[in-house]
């Protein structure tokens, strides 16, 4: 749990309203904006797949096409589960928490939702049956969808630099000395969390990505990536309501079966 002792400024009920009202207009600016960019979102230029990509799922073998169950719109969460990963990513878990009821609702509006990771598929099944969760979810392990849609990066790849990610290039990874729990980072809370080292952990990133199927082609329609993906993740919106906001200091974030009782 994290607290604040920060004072807050205080005022009367007409203060409130007064401030409130000024800020529903920004309020409803940004919703304004919101539409705007959906529609620019939805114009963009679709790109035709041409490569054959195949995934494992708890059916068995599927390409990209089977993942439309019969639908014609298709989203991915690419979630970050390593083929070395001996858990998935605690972040990754805290948005796919939200997935289930989502995922039903979307099959019945023609989308279907699925999470990818290059993880085996015997260990996306045990963790998914450890947390509850009842969304597709597909391996994509041995295949290149992944470093195709850059959320994923080889050991080579890491140490040279120059990939991409979230429309950047990166640069090579430099391995940071460990000199004791007190000053480790995050990403070294993460990827101890995830049961590997850092540049283990980092070799996979998250991002999401849209799919249209139309006359039997794939096209590939839309990606984010990094804080693209923070109006997907269904608690960061109810914590940017709460009085004291995310609240973010310090690695506090656990999978939801790791709290312990509050």
């Amino acid at each position: 749990m994290t607290t604040s002792t920060t004072k807050h400024q205080t005022g009367t009920r007409e203060e409130w309203l007064a401030a409130r009202l000024e800020l529903l207009e920004a309020e409803k600016e940004l919703t304004r904006l919101s539409d705007e960019l959906a529609q620019q979102r939805r114009a963009l230029p679709w790109v035709r797949i041409e490569k054959e990509y195949r995934f494992e799922t708890d059916a068995g073998s599927a390409s990209l096409v089977d993942l439309f169950r019969g639908r014609s719109q298709l989203l991915v969460y690419h979630f970050m589960f390593g083929p070395d990963y001996a858990a998935g990513c605690p972040s990754c878990s805290s948005i796919a928490d939200g997935f289930n009821g989502v995922a039903s609702h979307l099959a019945h509006h023609d989308v279907m939702l699925w999470a990818v990771s290059q993880a085996p598929i015997a260990r996306l099944q045990a963790y998914k049956q450890r947390l509850g969760w009842t969304f597709p979810w597909a391996s994509s392990s041995g295949g290149d969808f992944n470093l195709d849609f850059n959320v994923s990066i080889t050991e080579e790849q890491q140490r040279a630099g120059g990939t991409e990610y979230n429309y950047r290039r990166q640069a090579p990874v430099r391995k940071e000395p460990f000199s004791g729990k007190a000053t480790r980072t995050i990403p070294q809370i993460m990827a101890e969390m995830t049961g590997t080292d850092v540049a283990t952990y980092a070799r996979q990133r998250p991002g999401m990505s849209a799919f249209a199927l139309e006359d039997g082609a794939v096209h590939h329609t839309y990606s984010t990536f990094s804080r693209g993906l923070d109006v997907l993740w269904g608690m960061y919106q109810w914590l940017d309501r709460a009085p004291q906001g995310r609240n973010d200091g310090g690695a506090w974030l656990r999978r939801r079966d790791e709290y312990g009782e509050r």
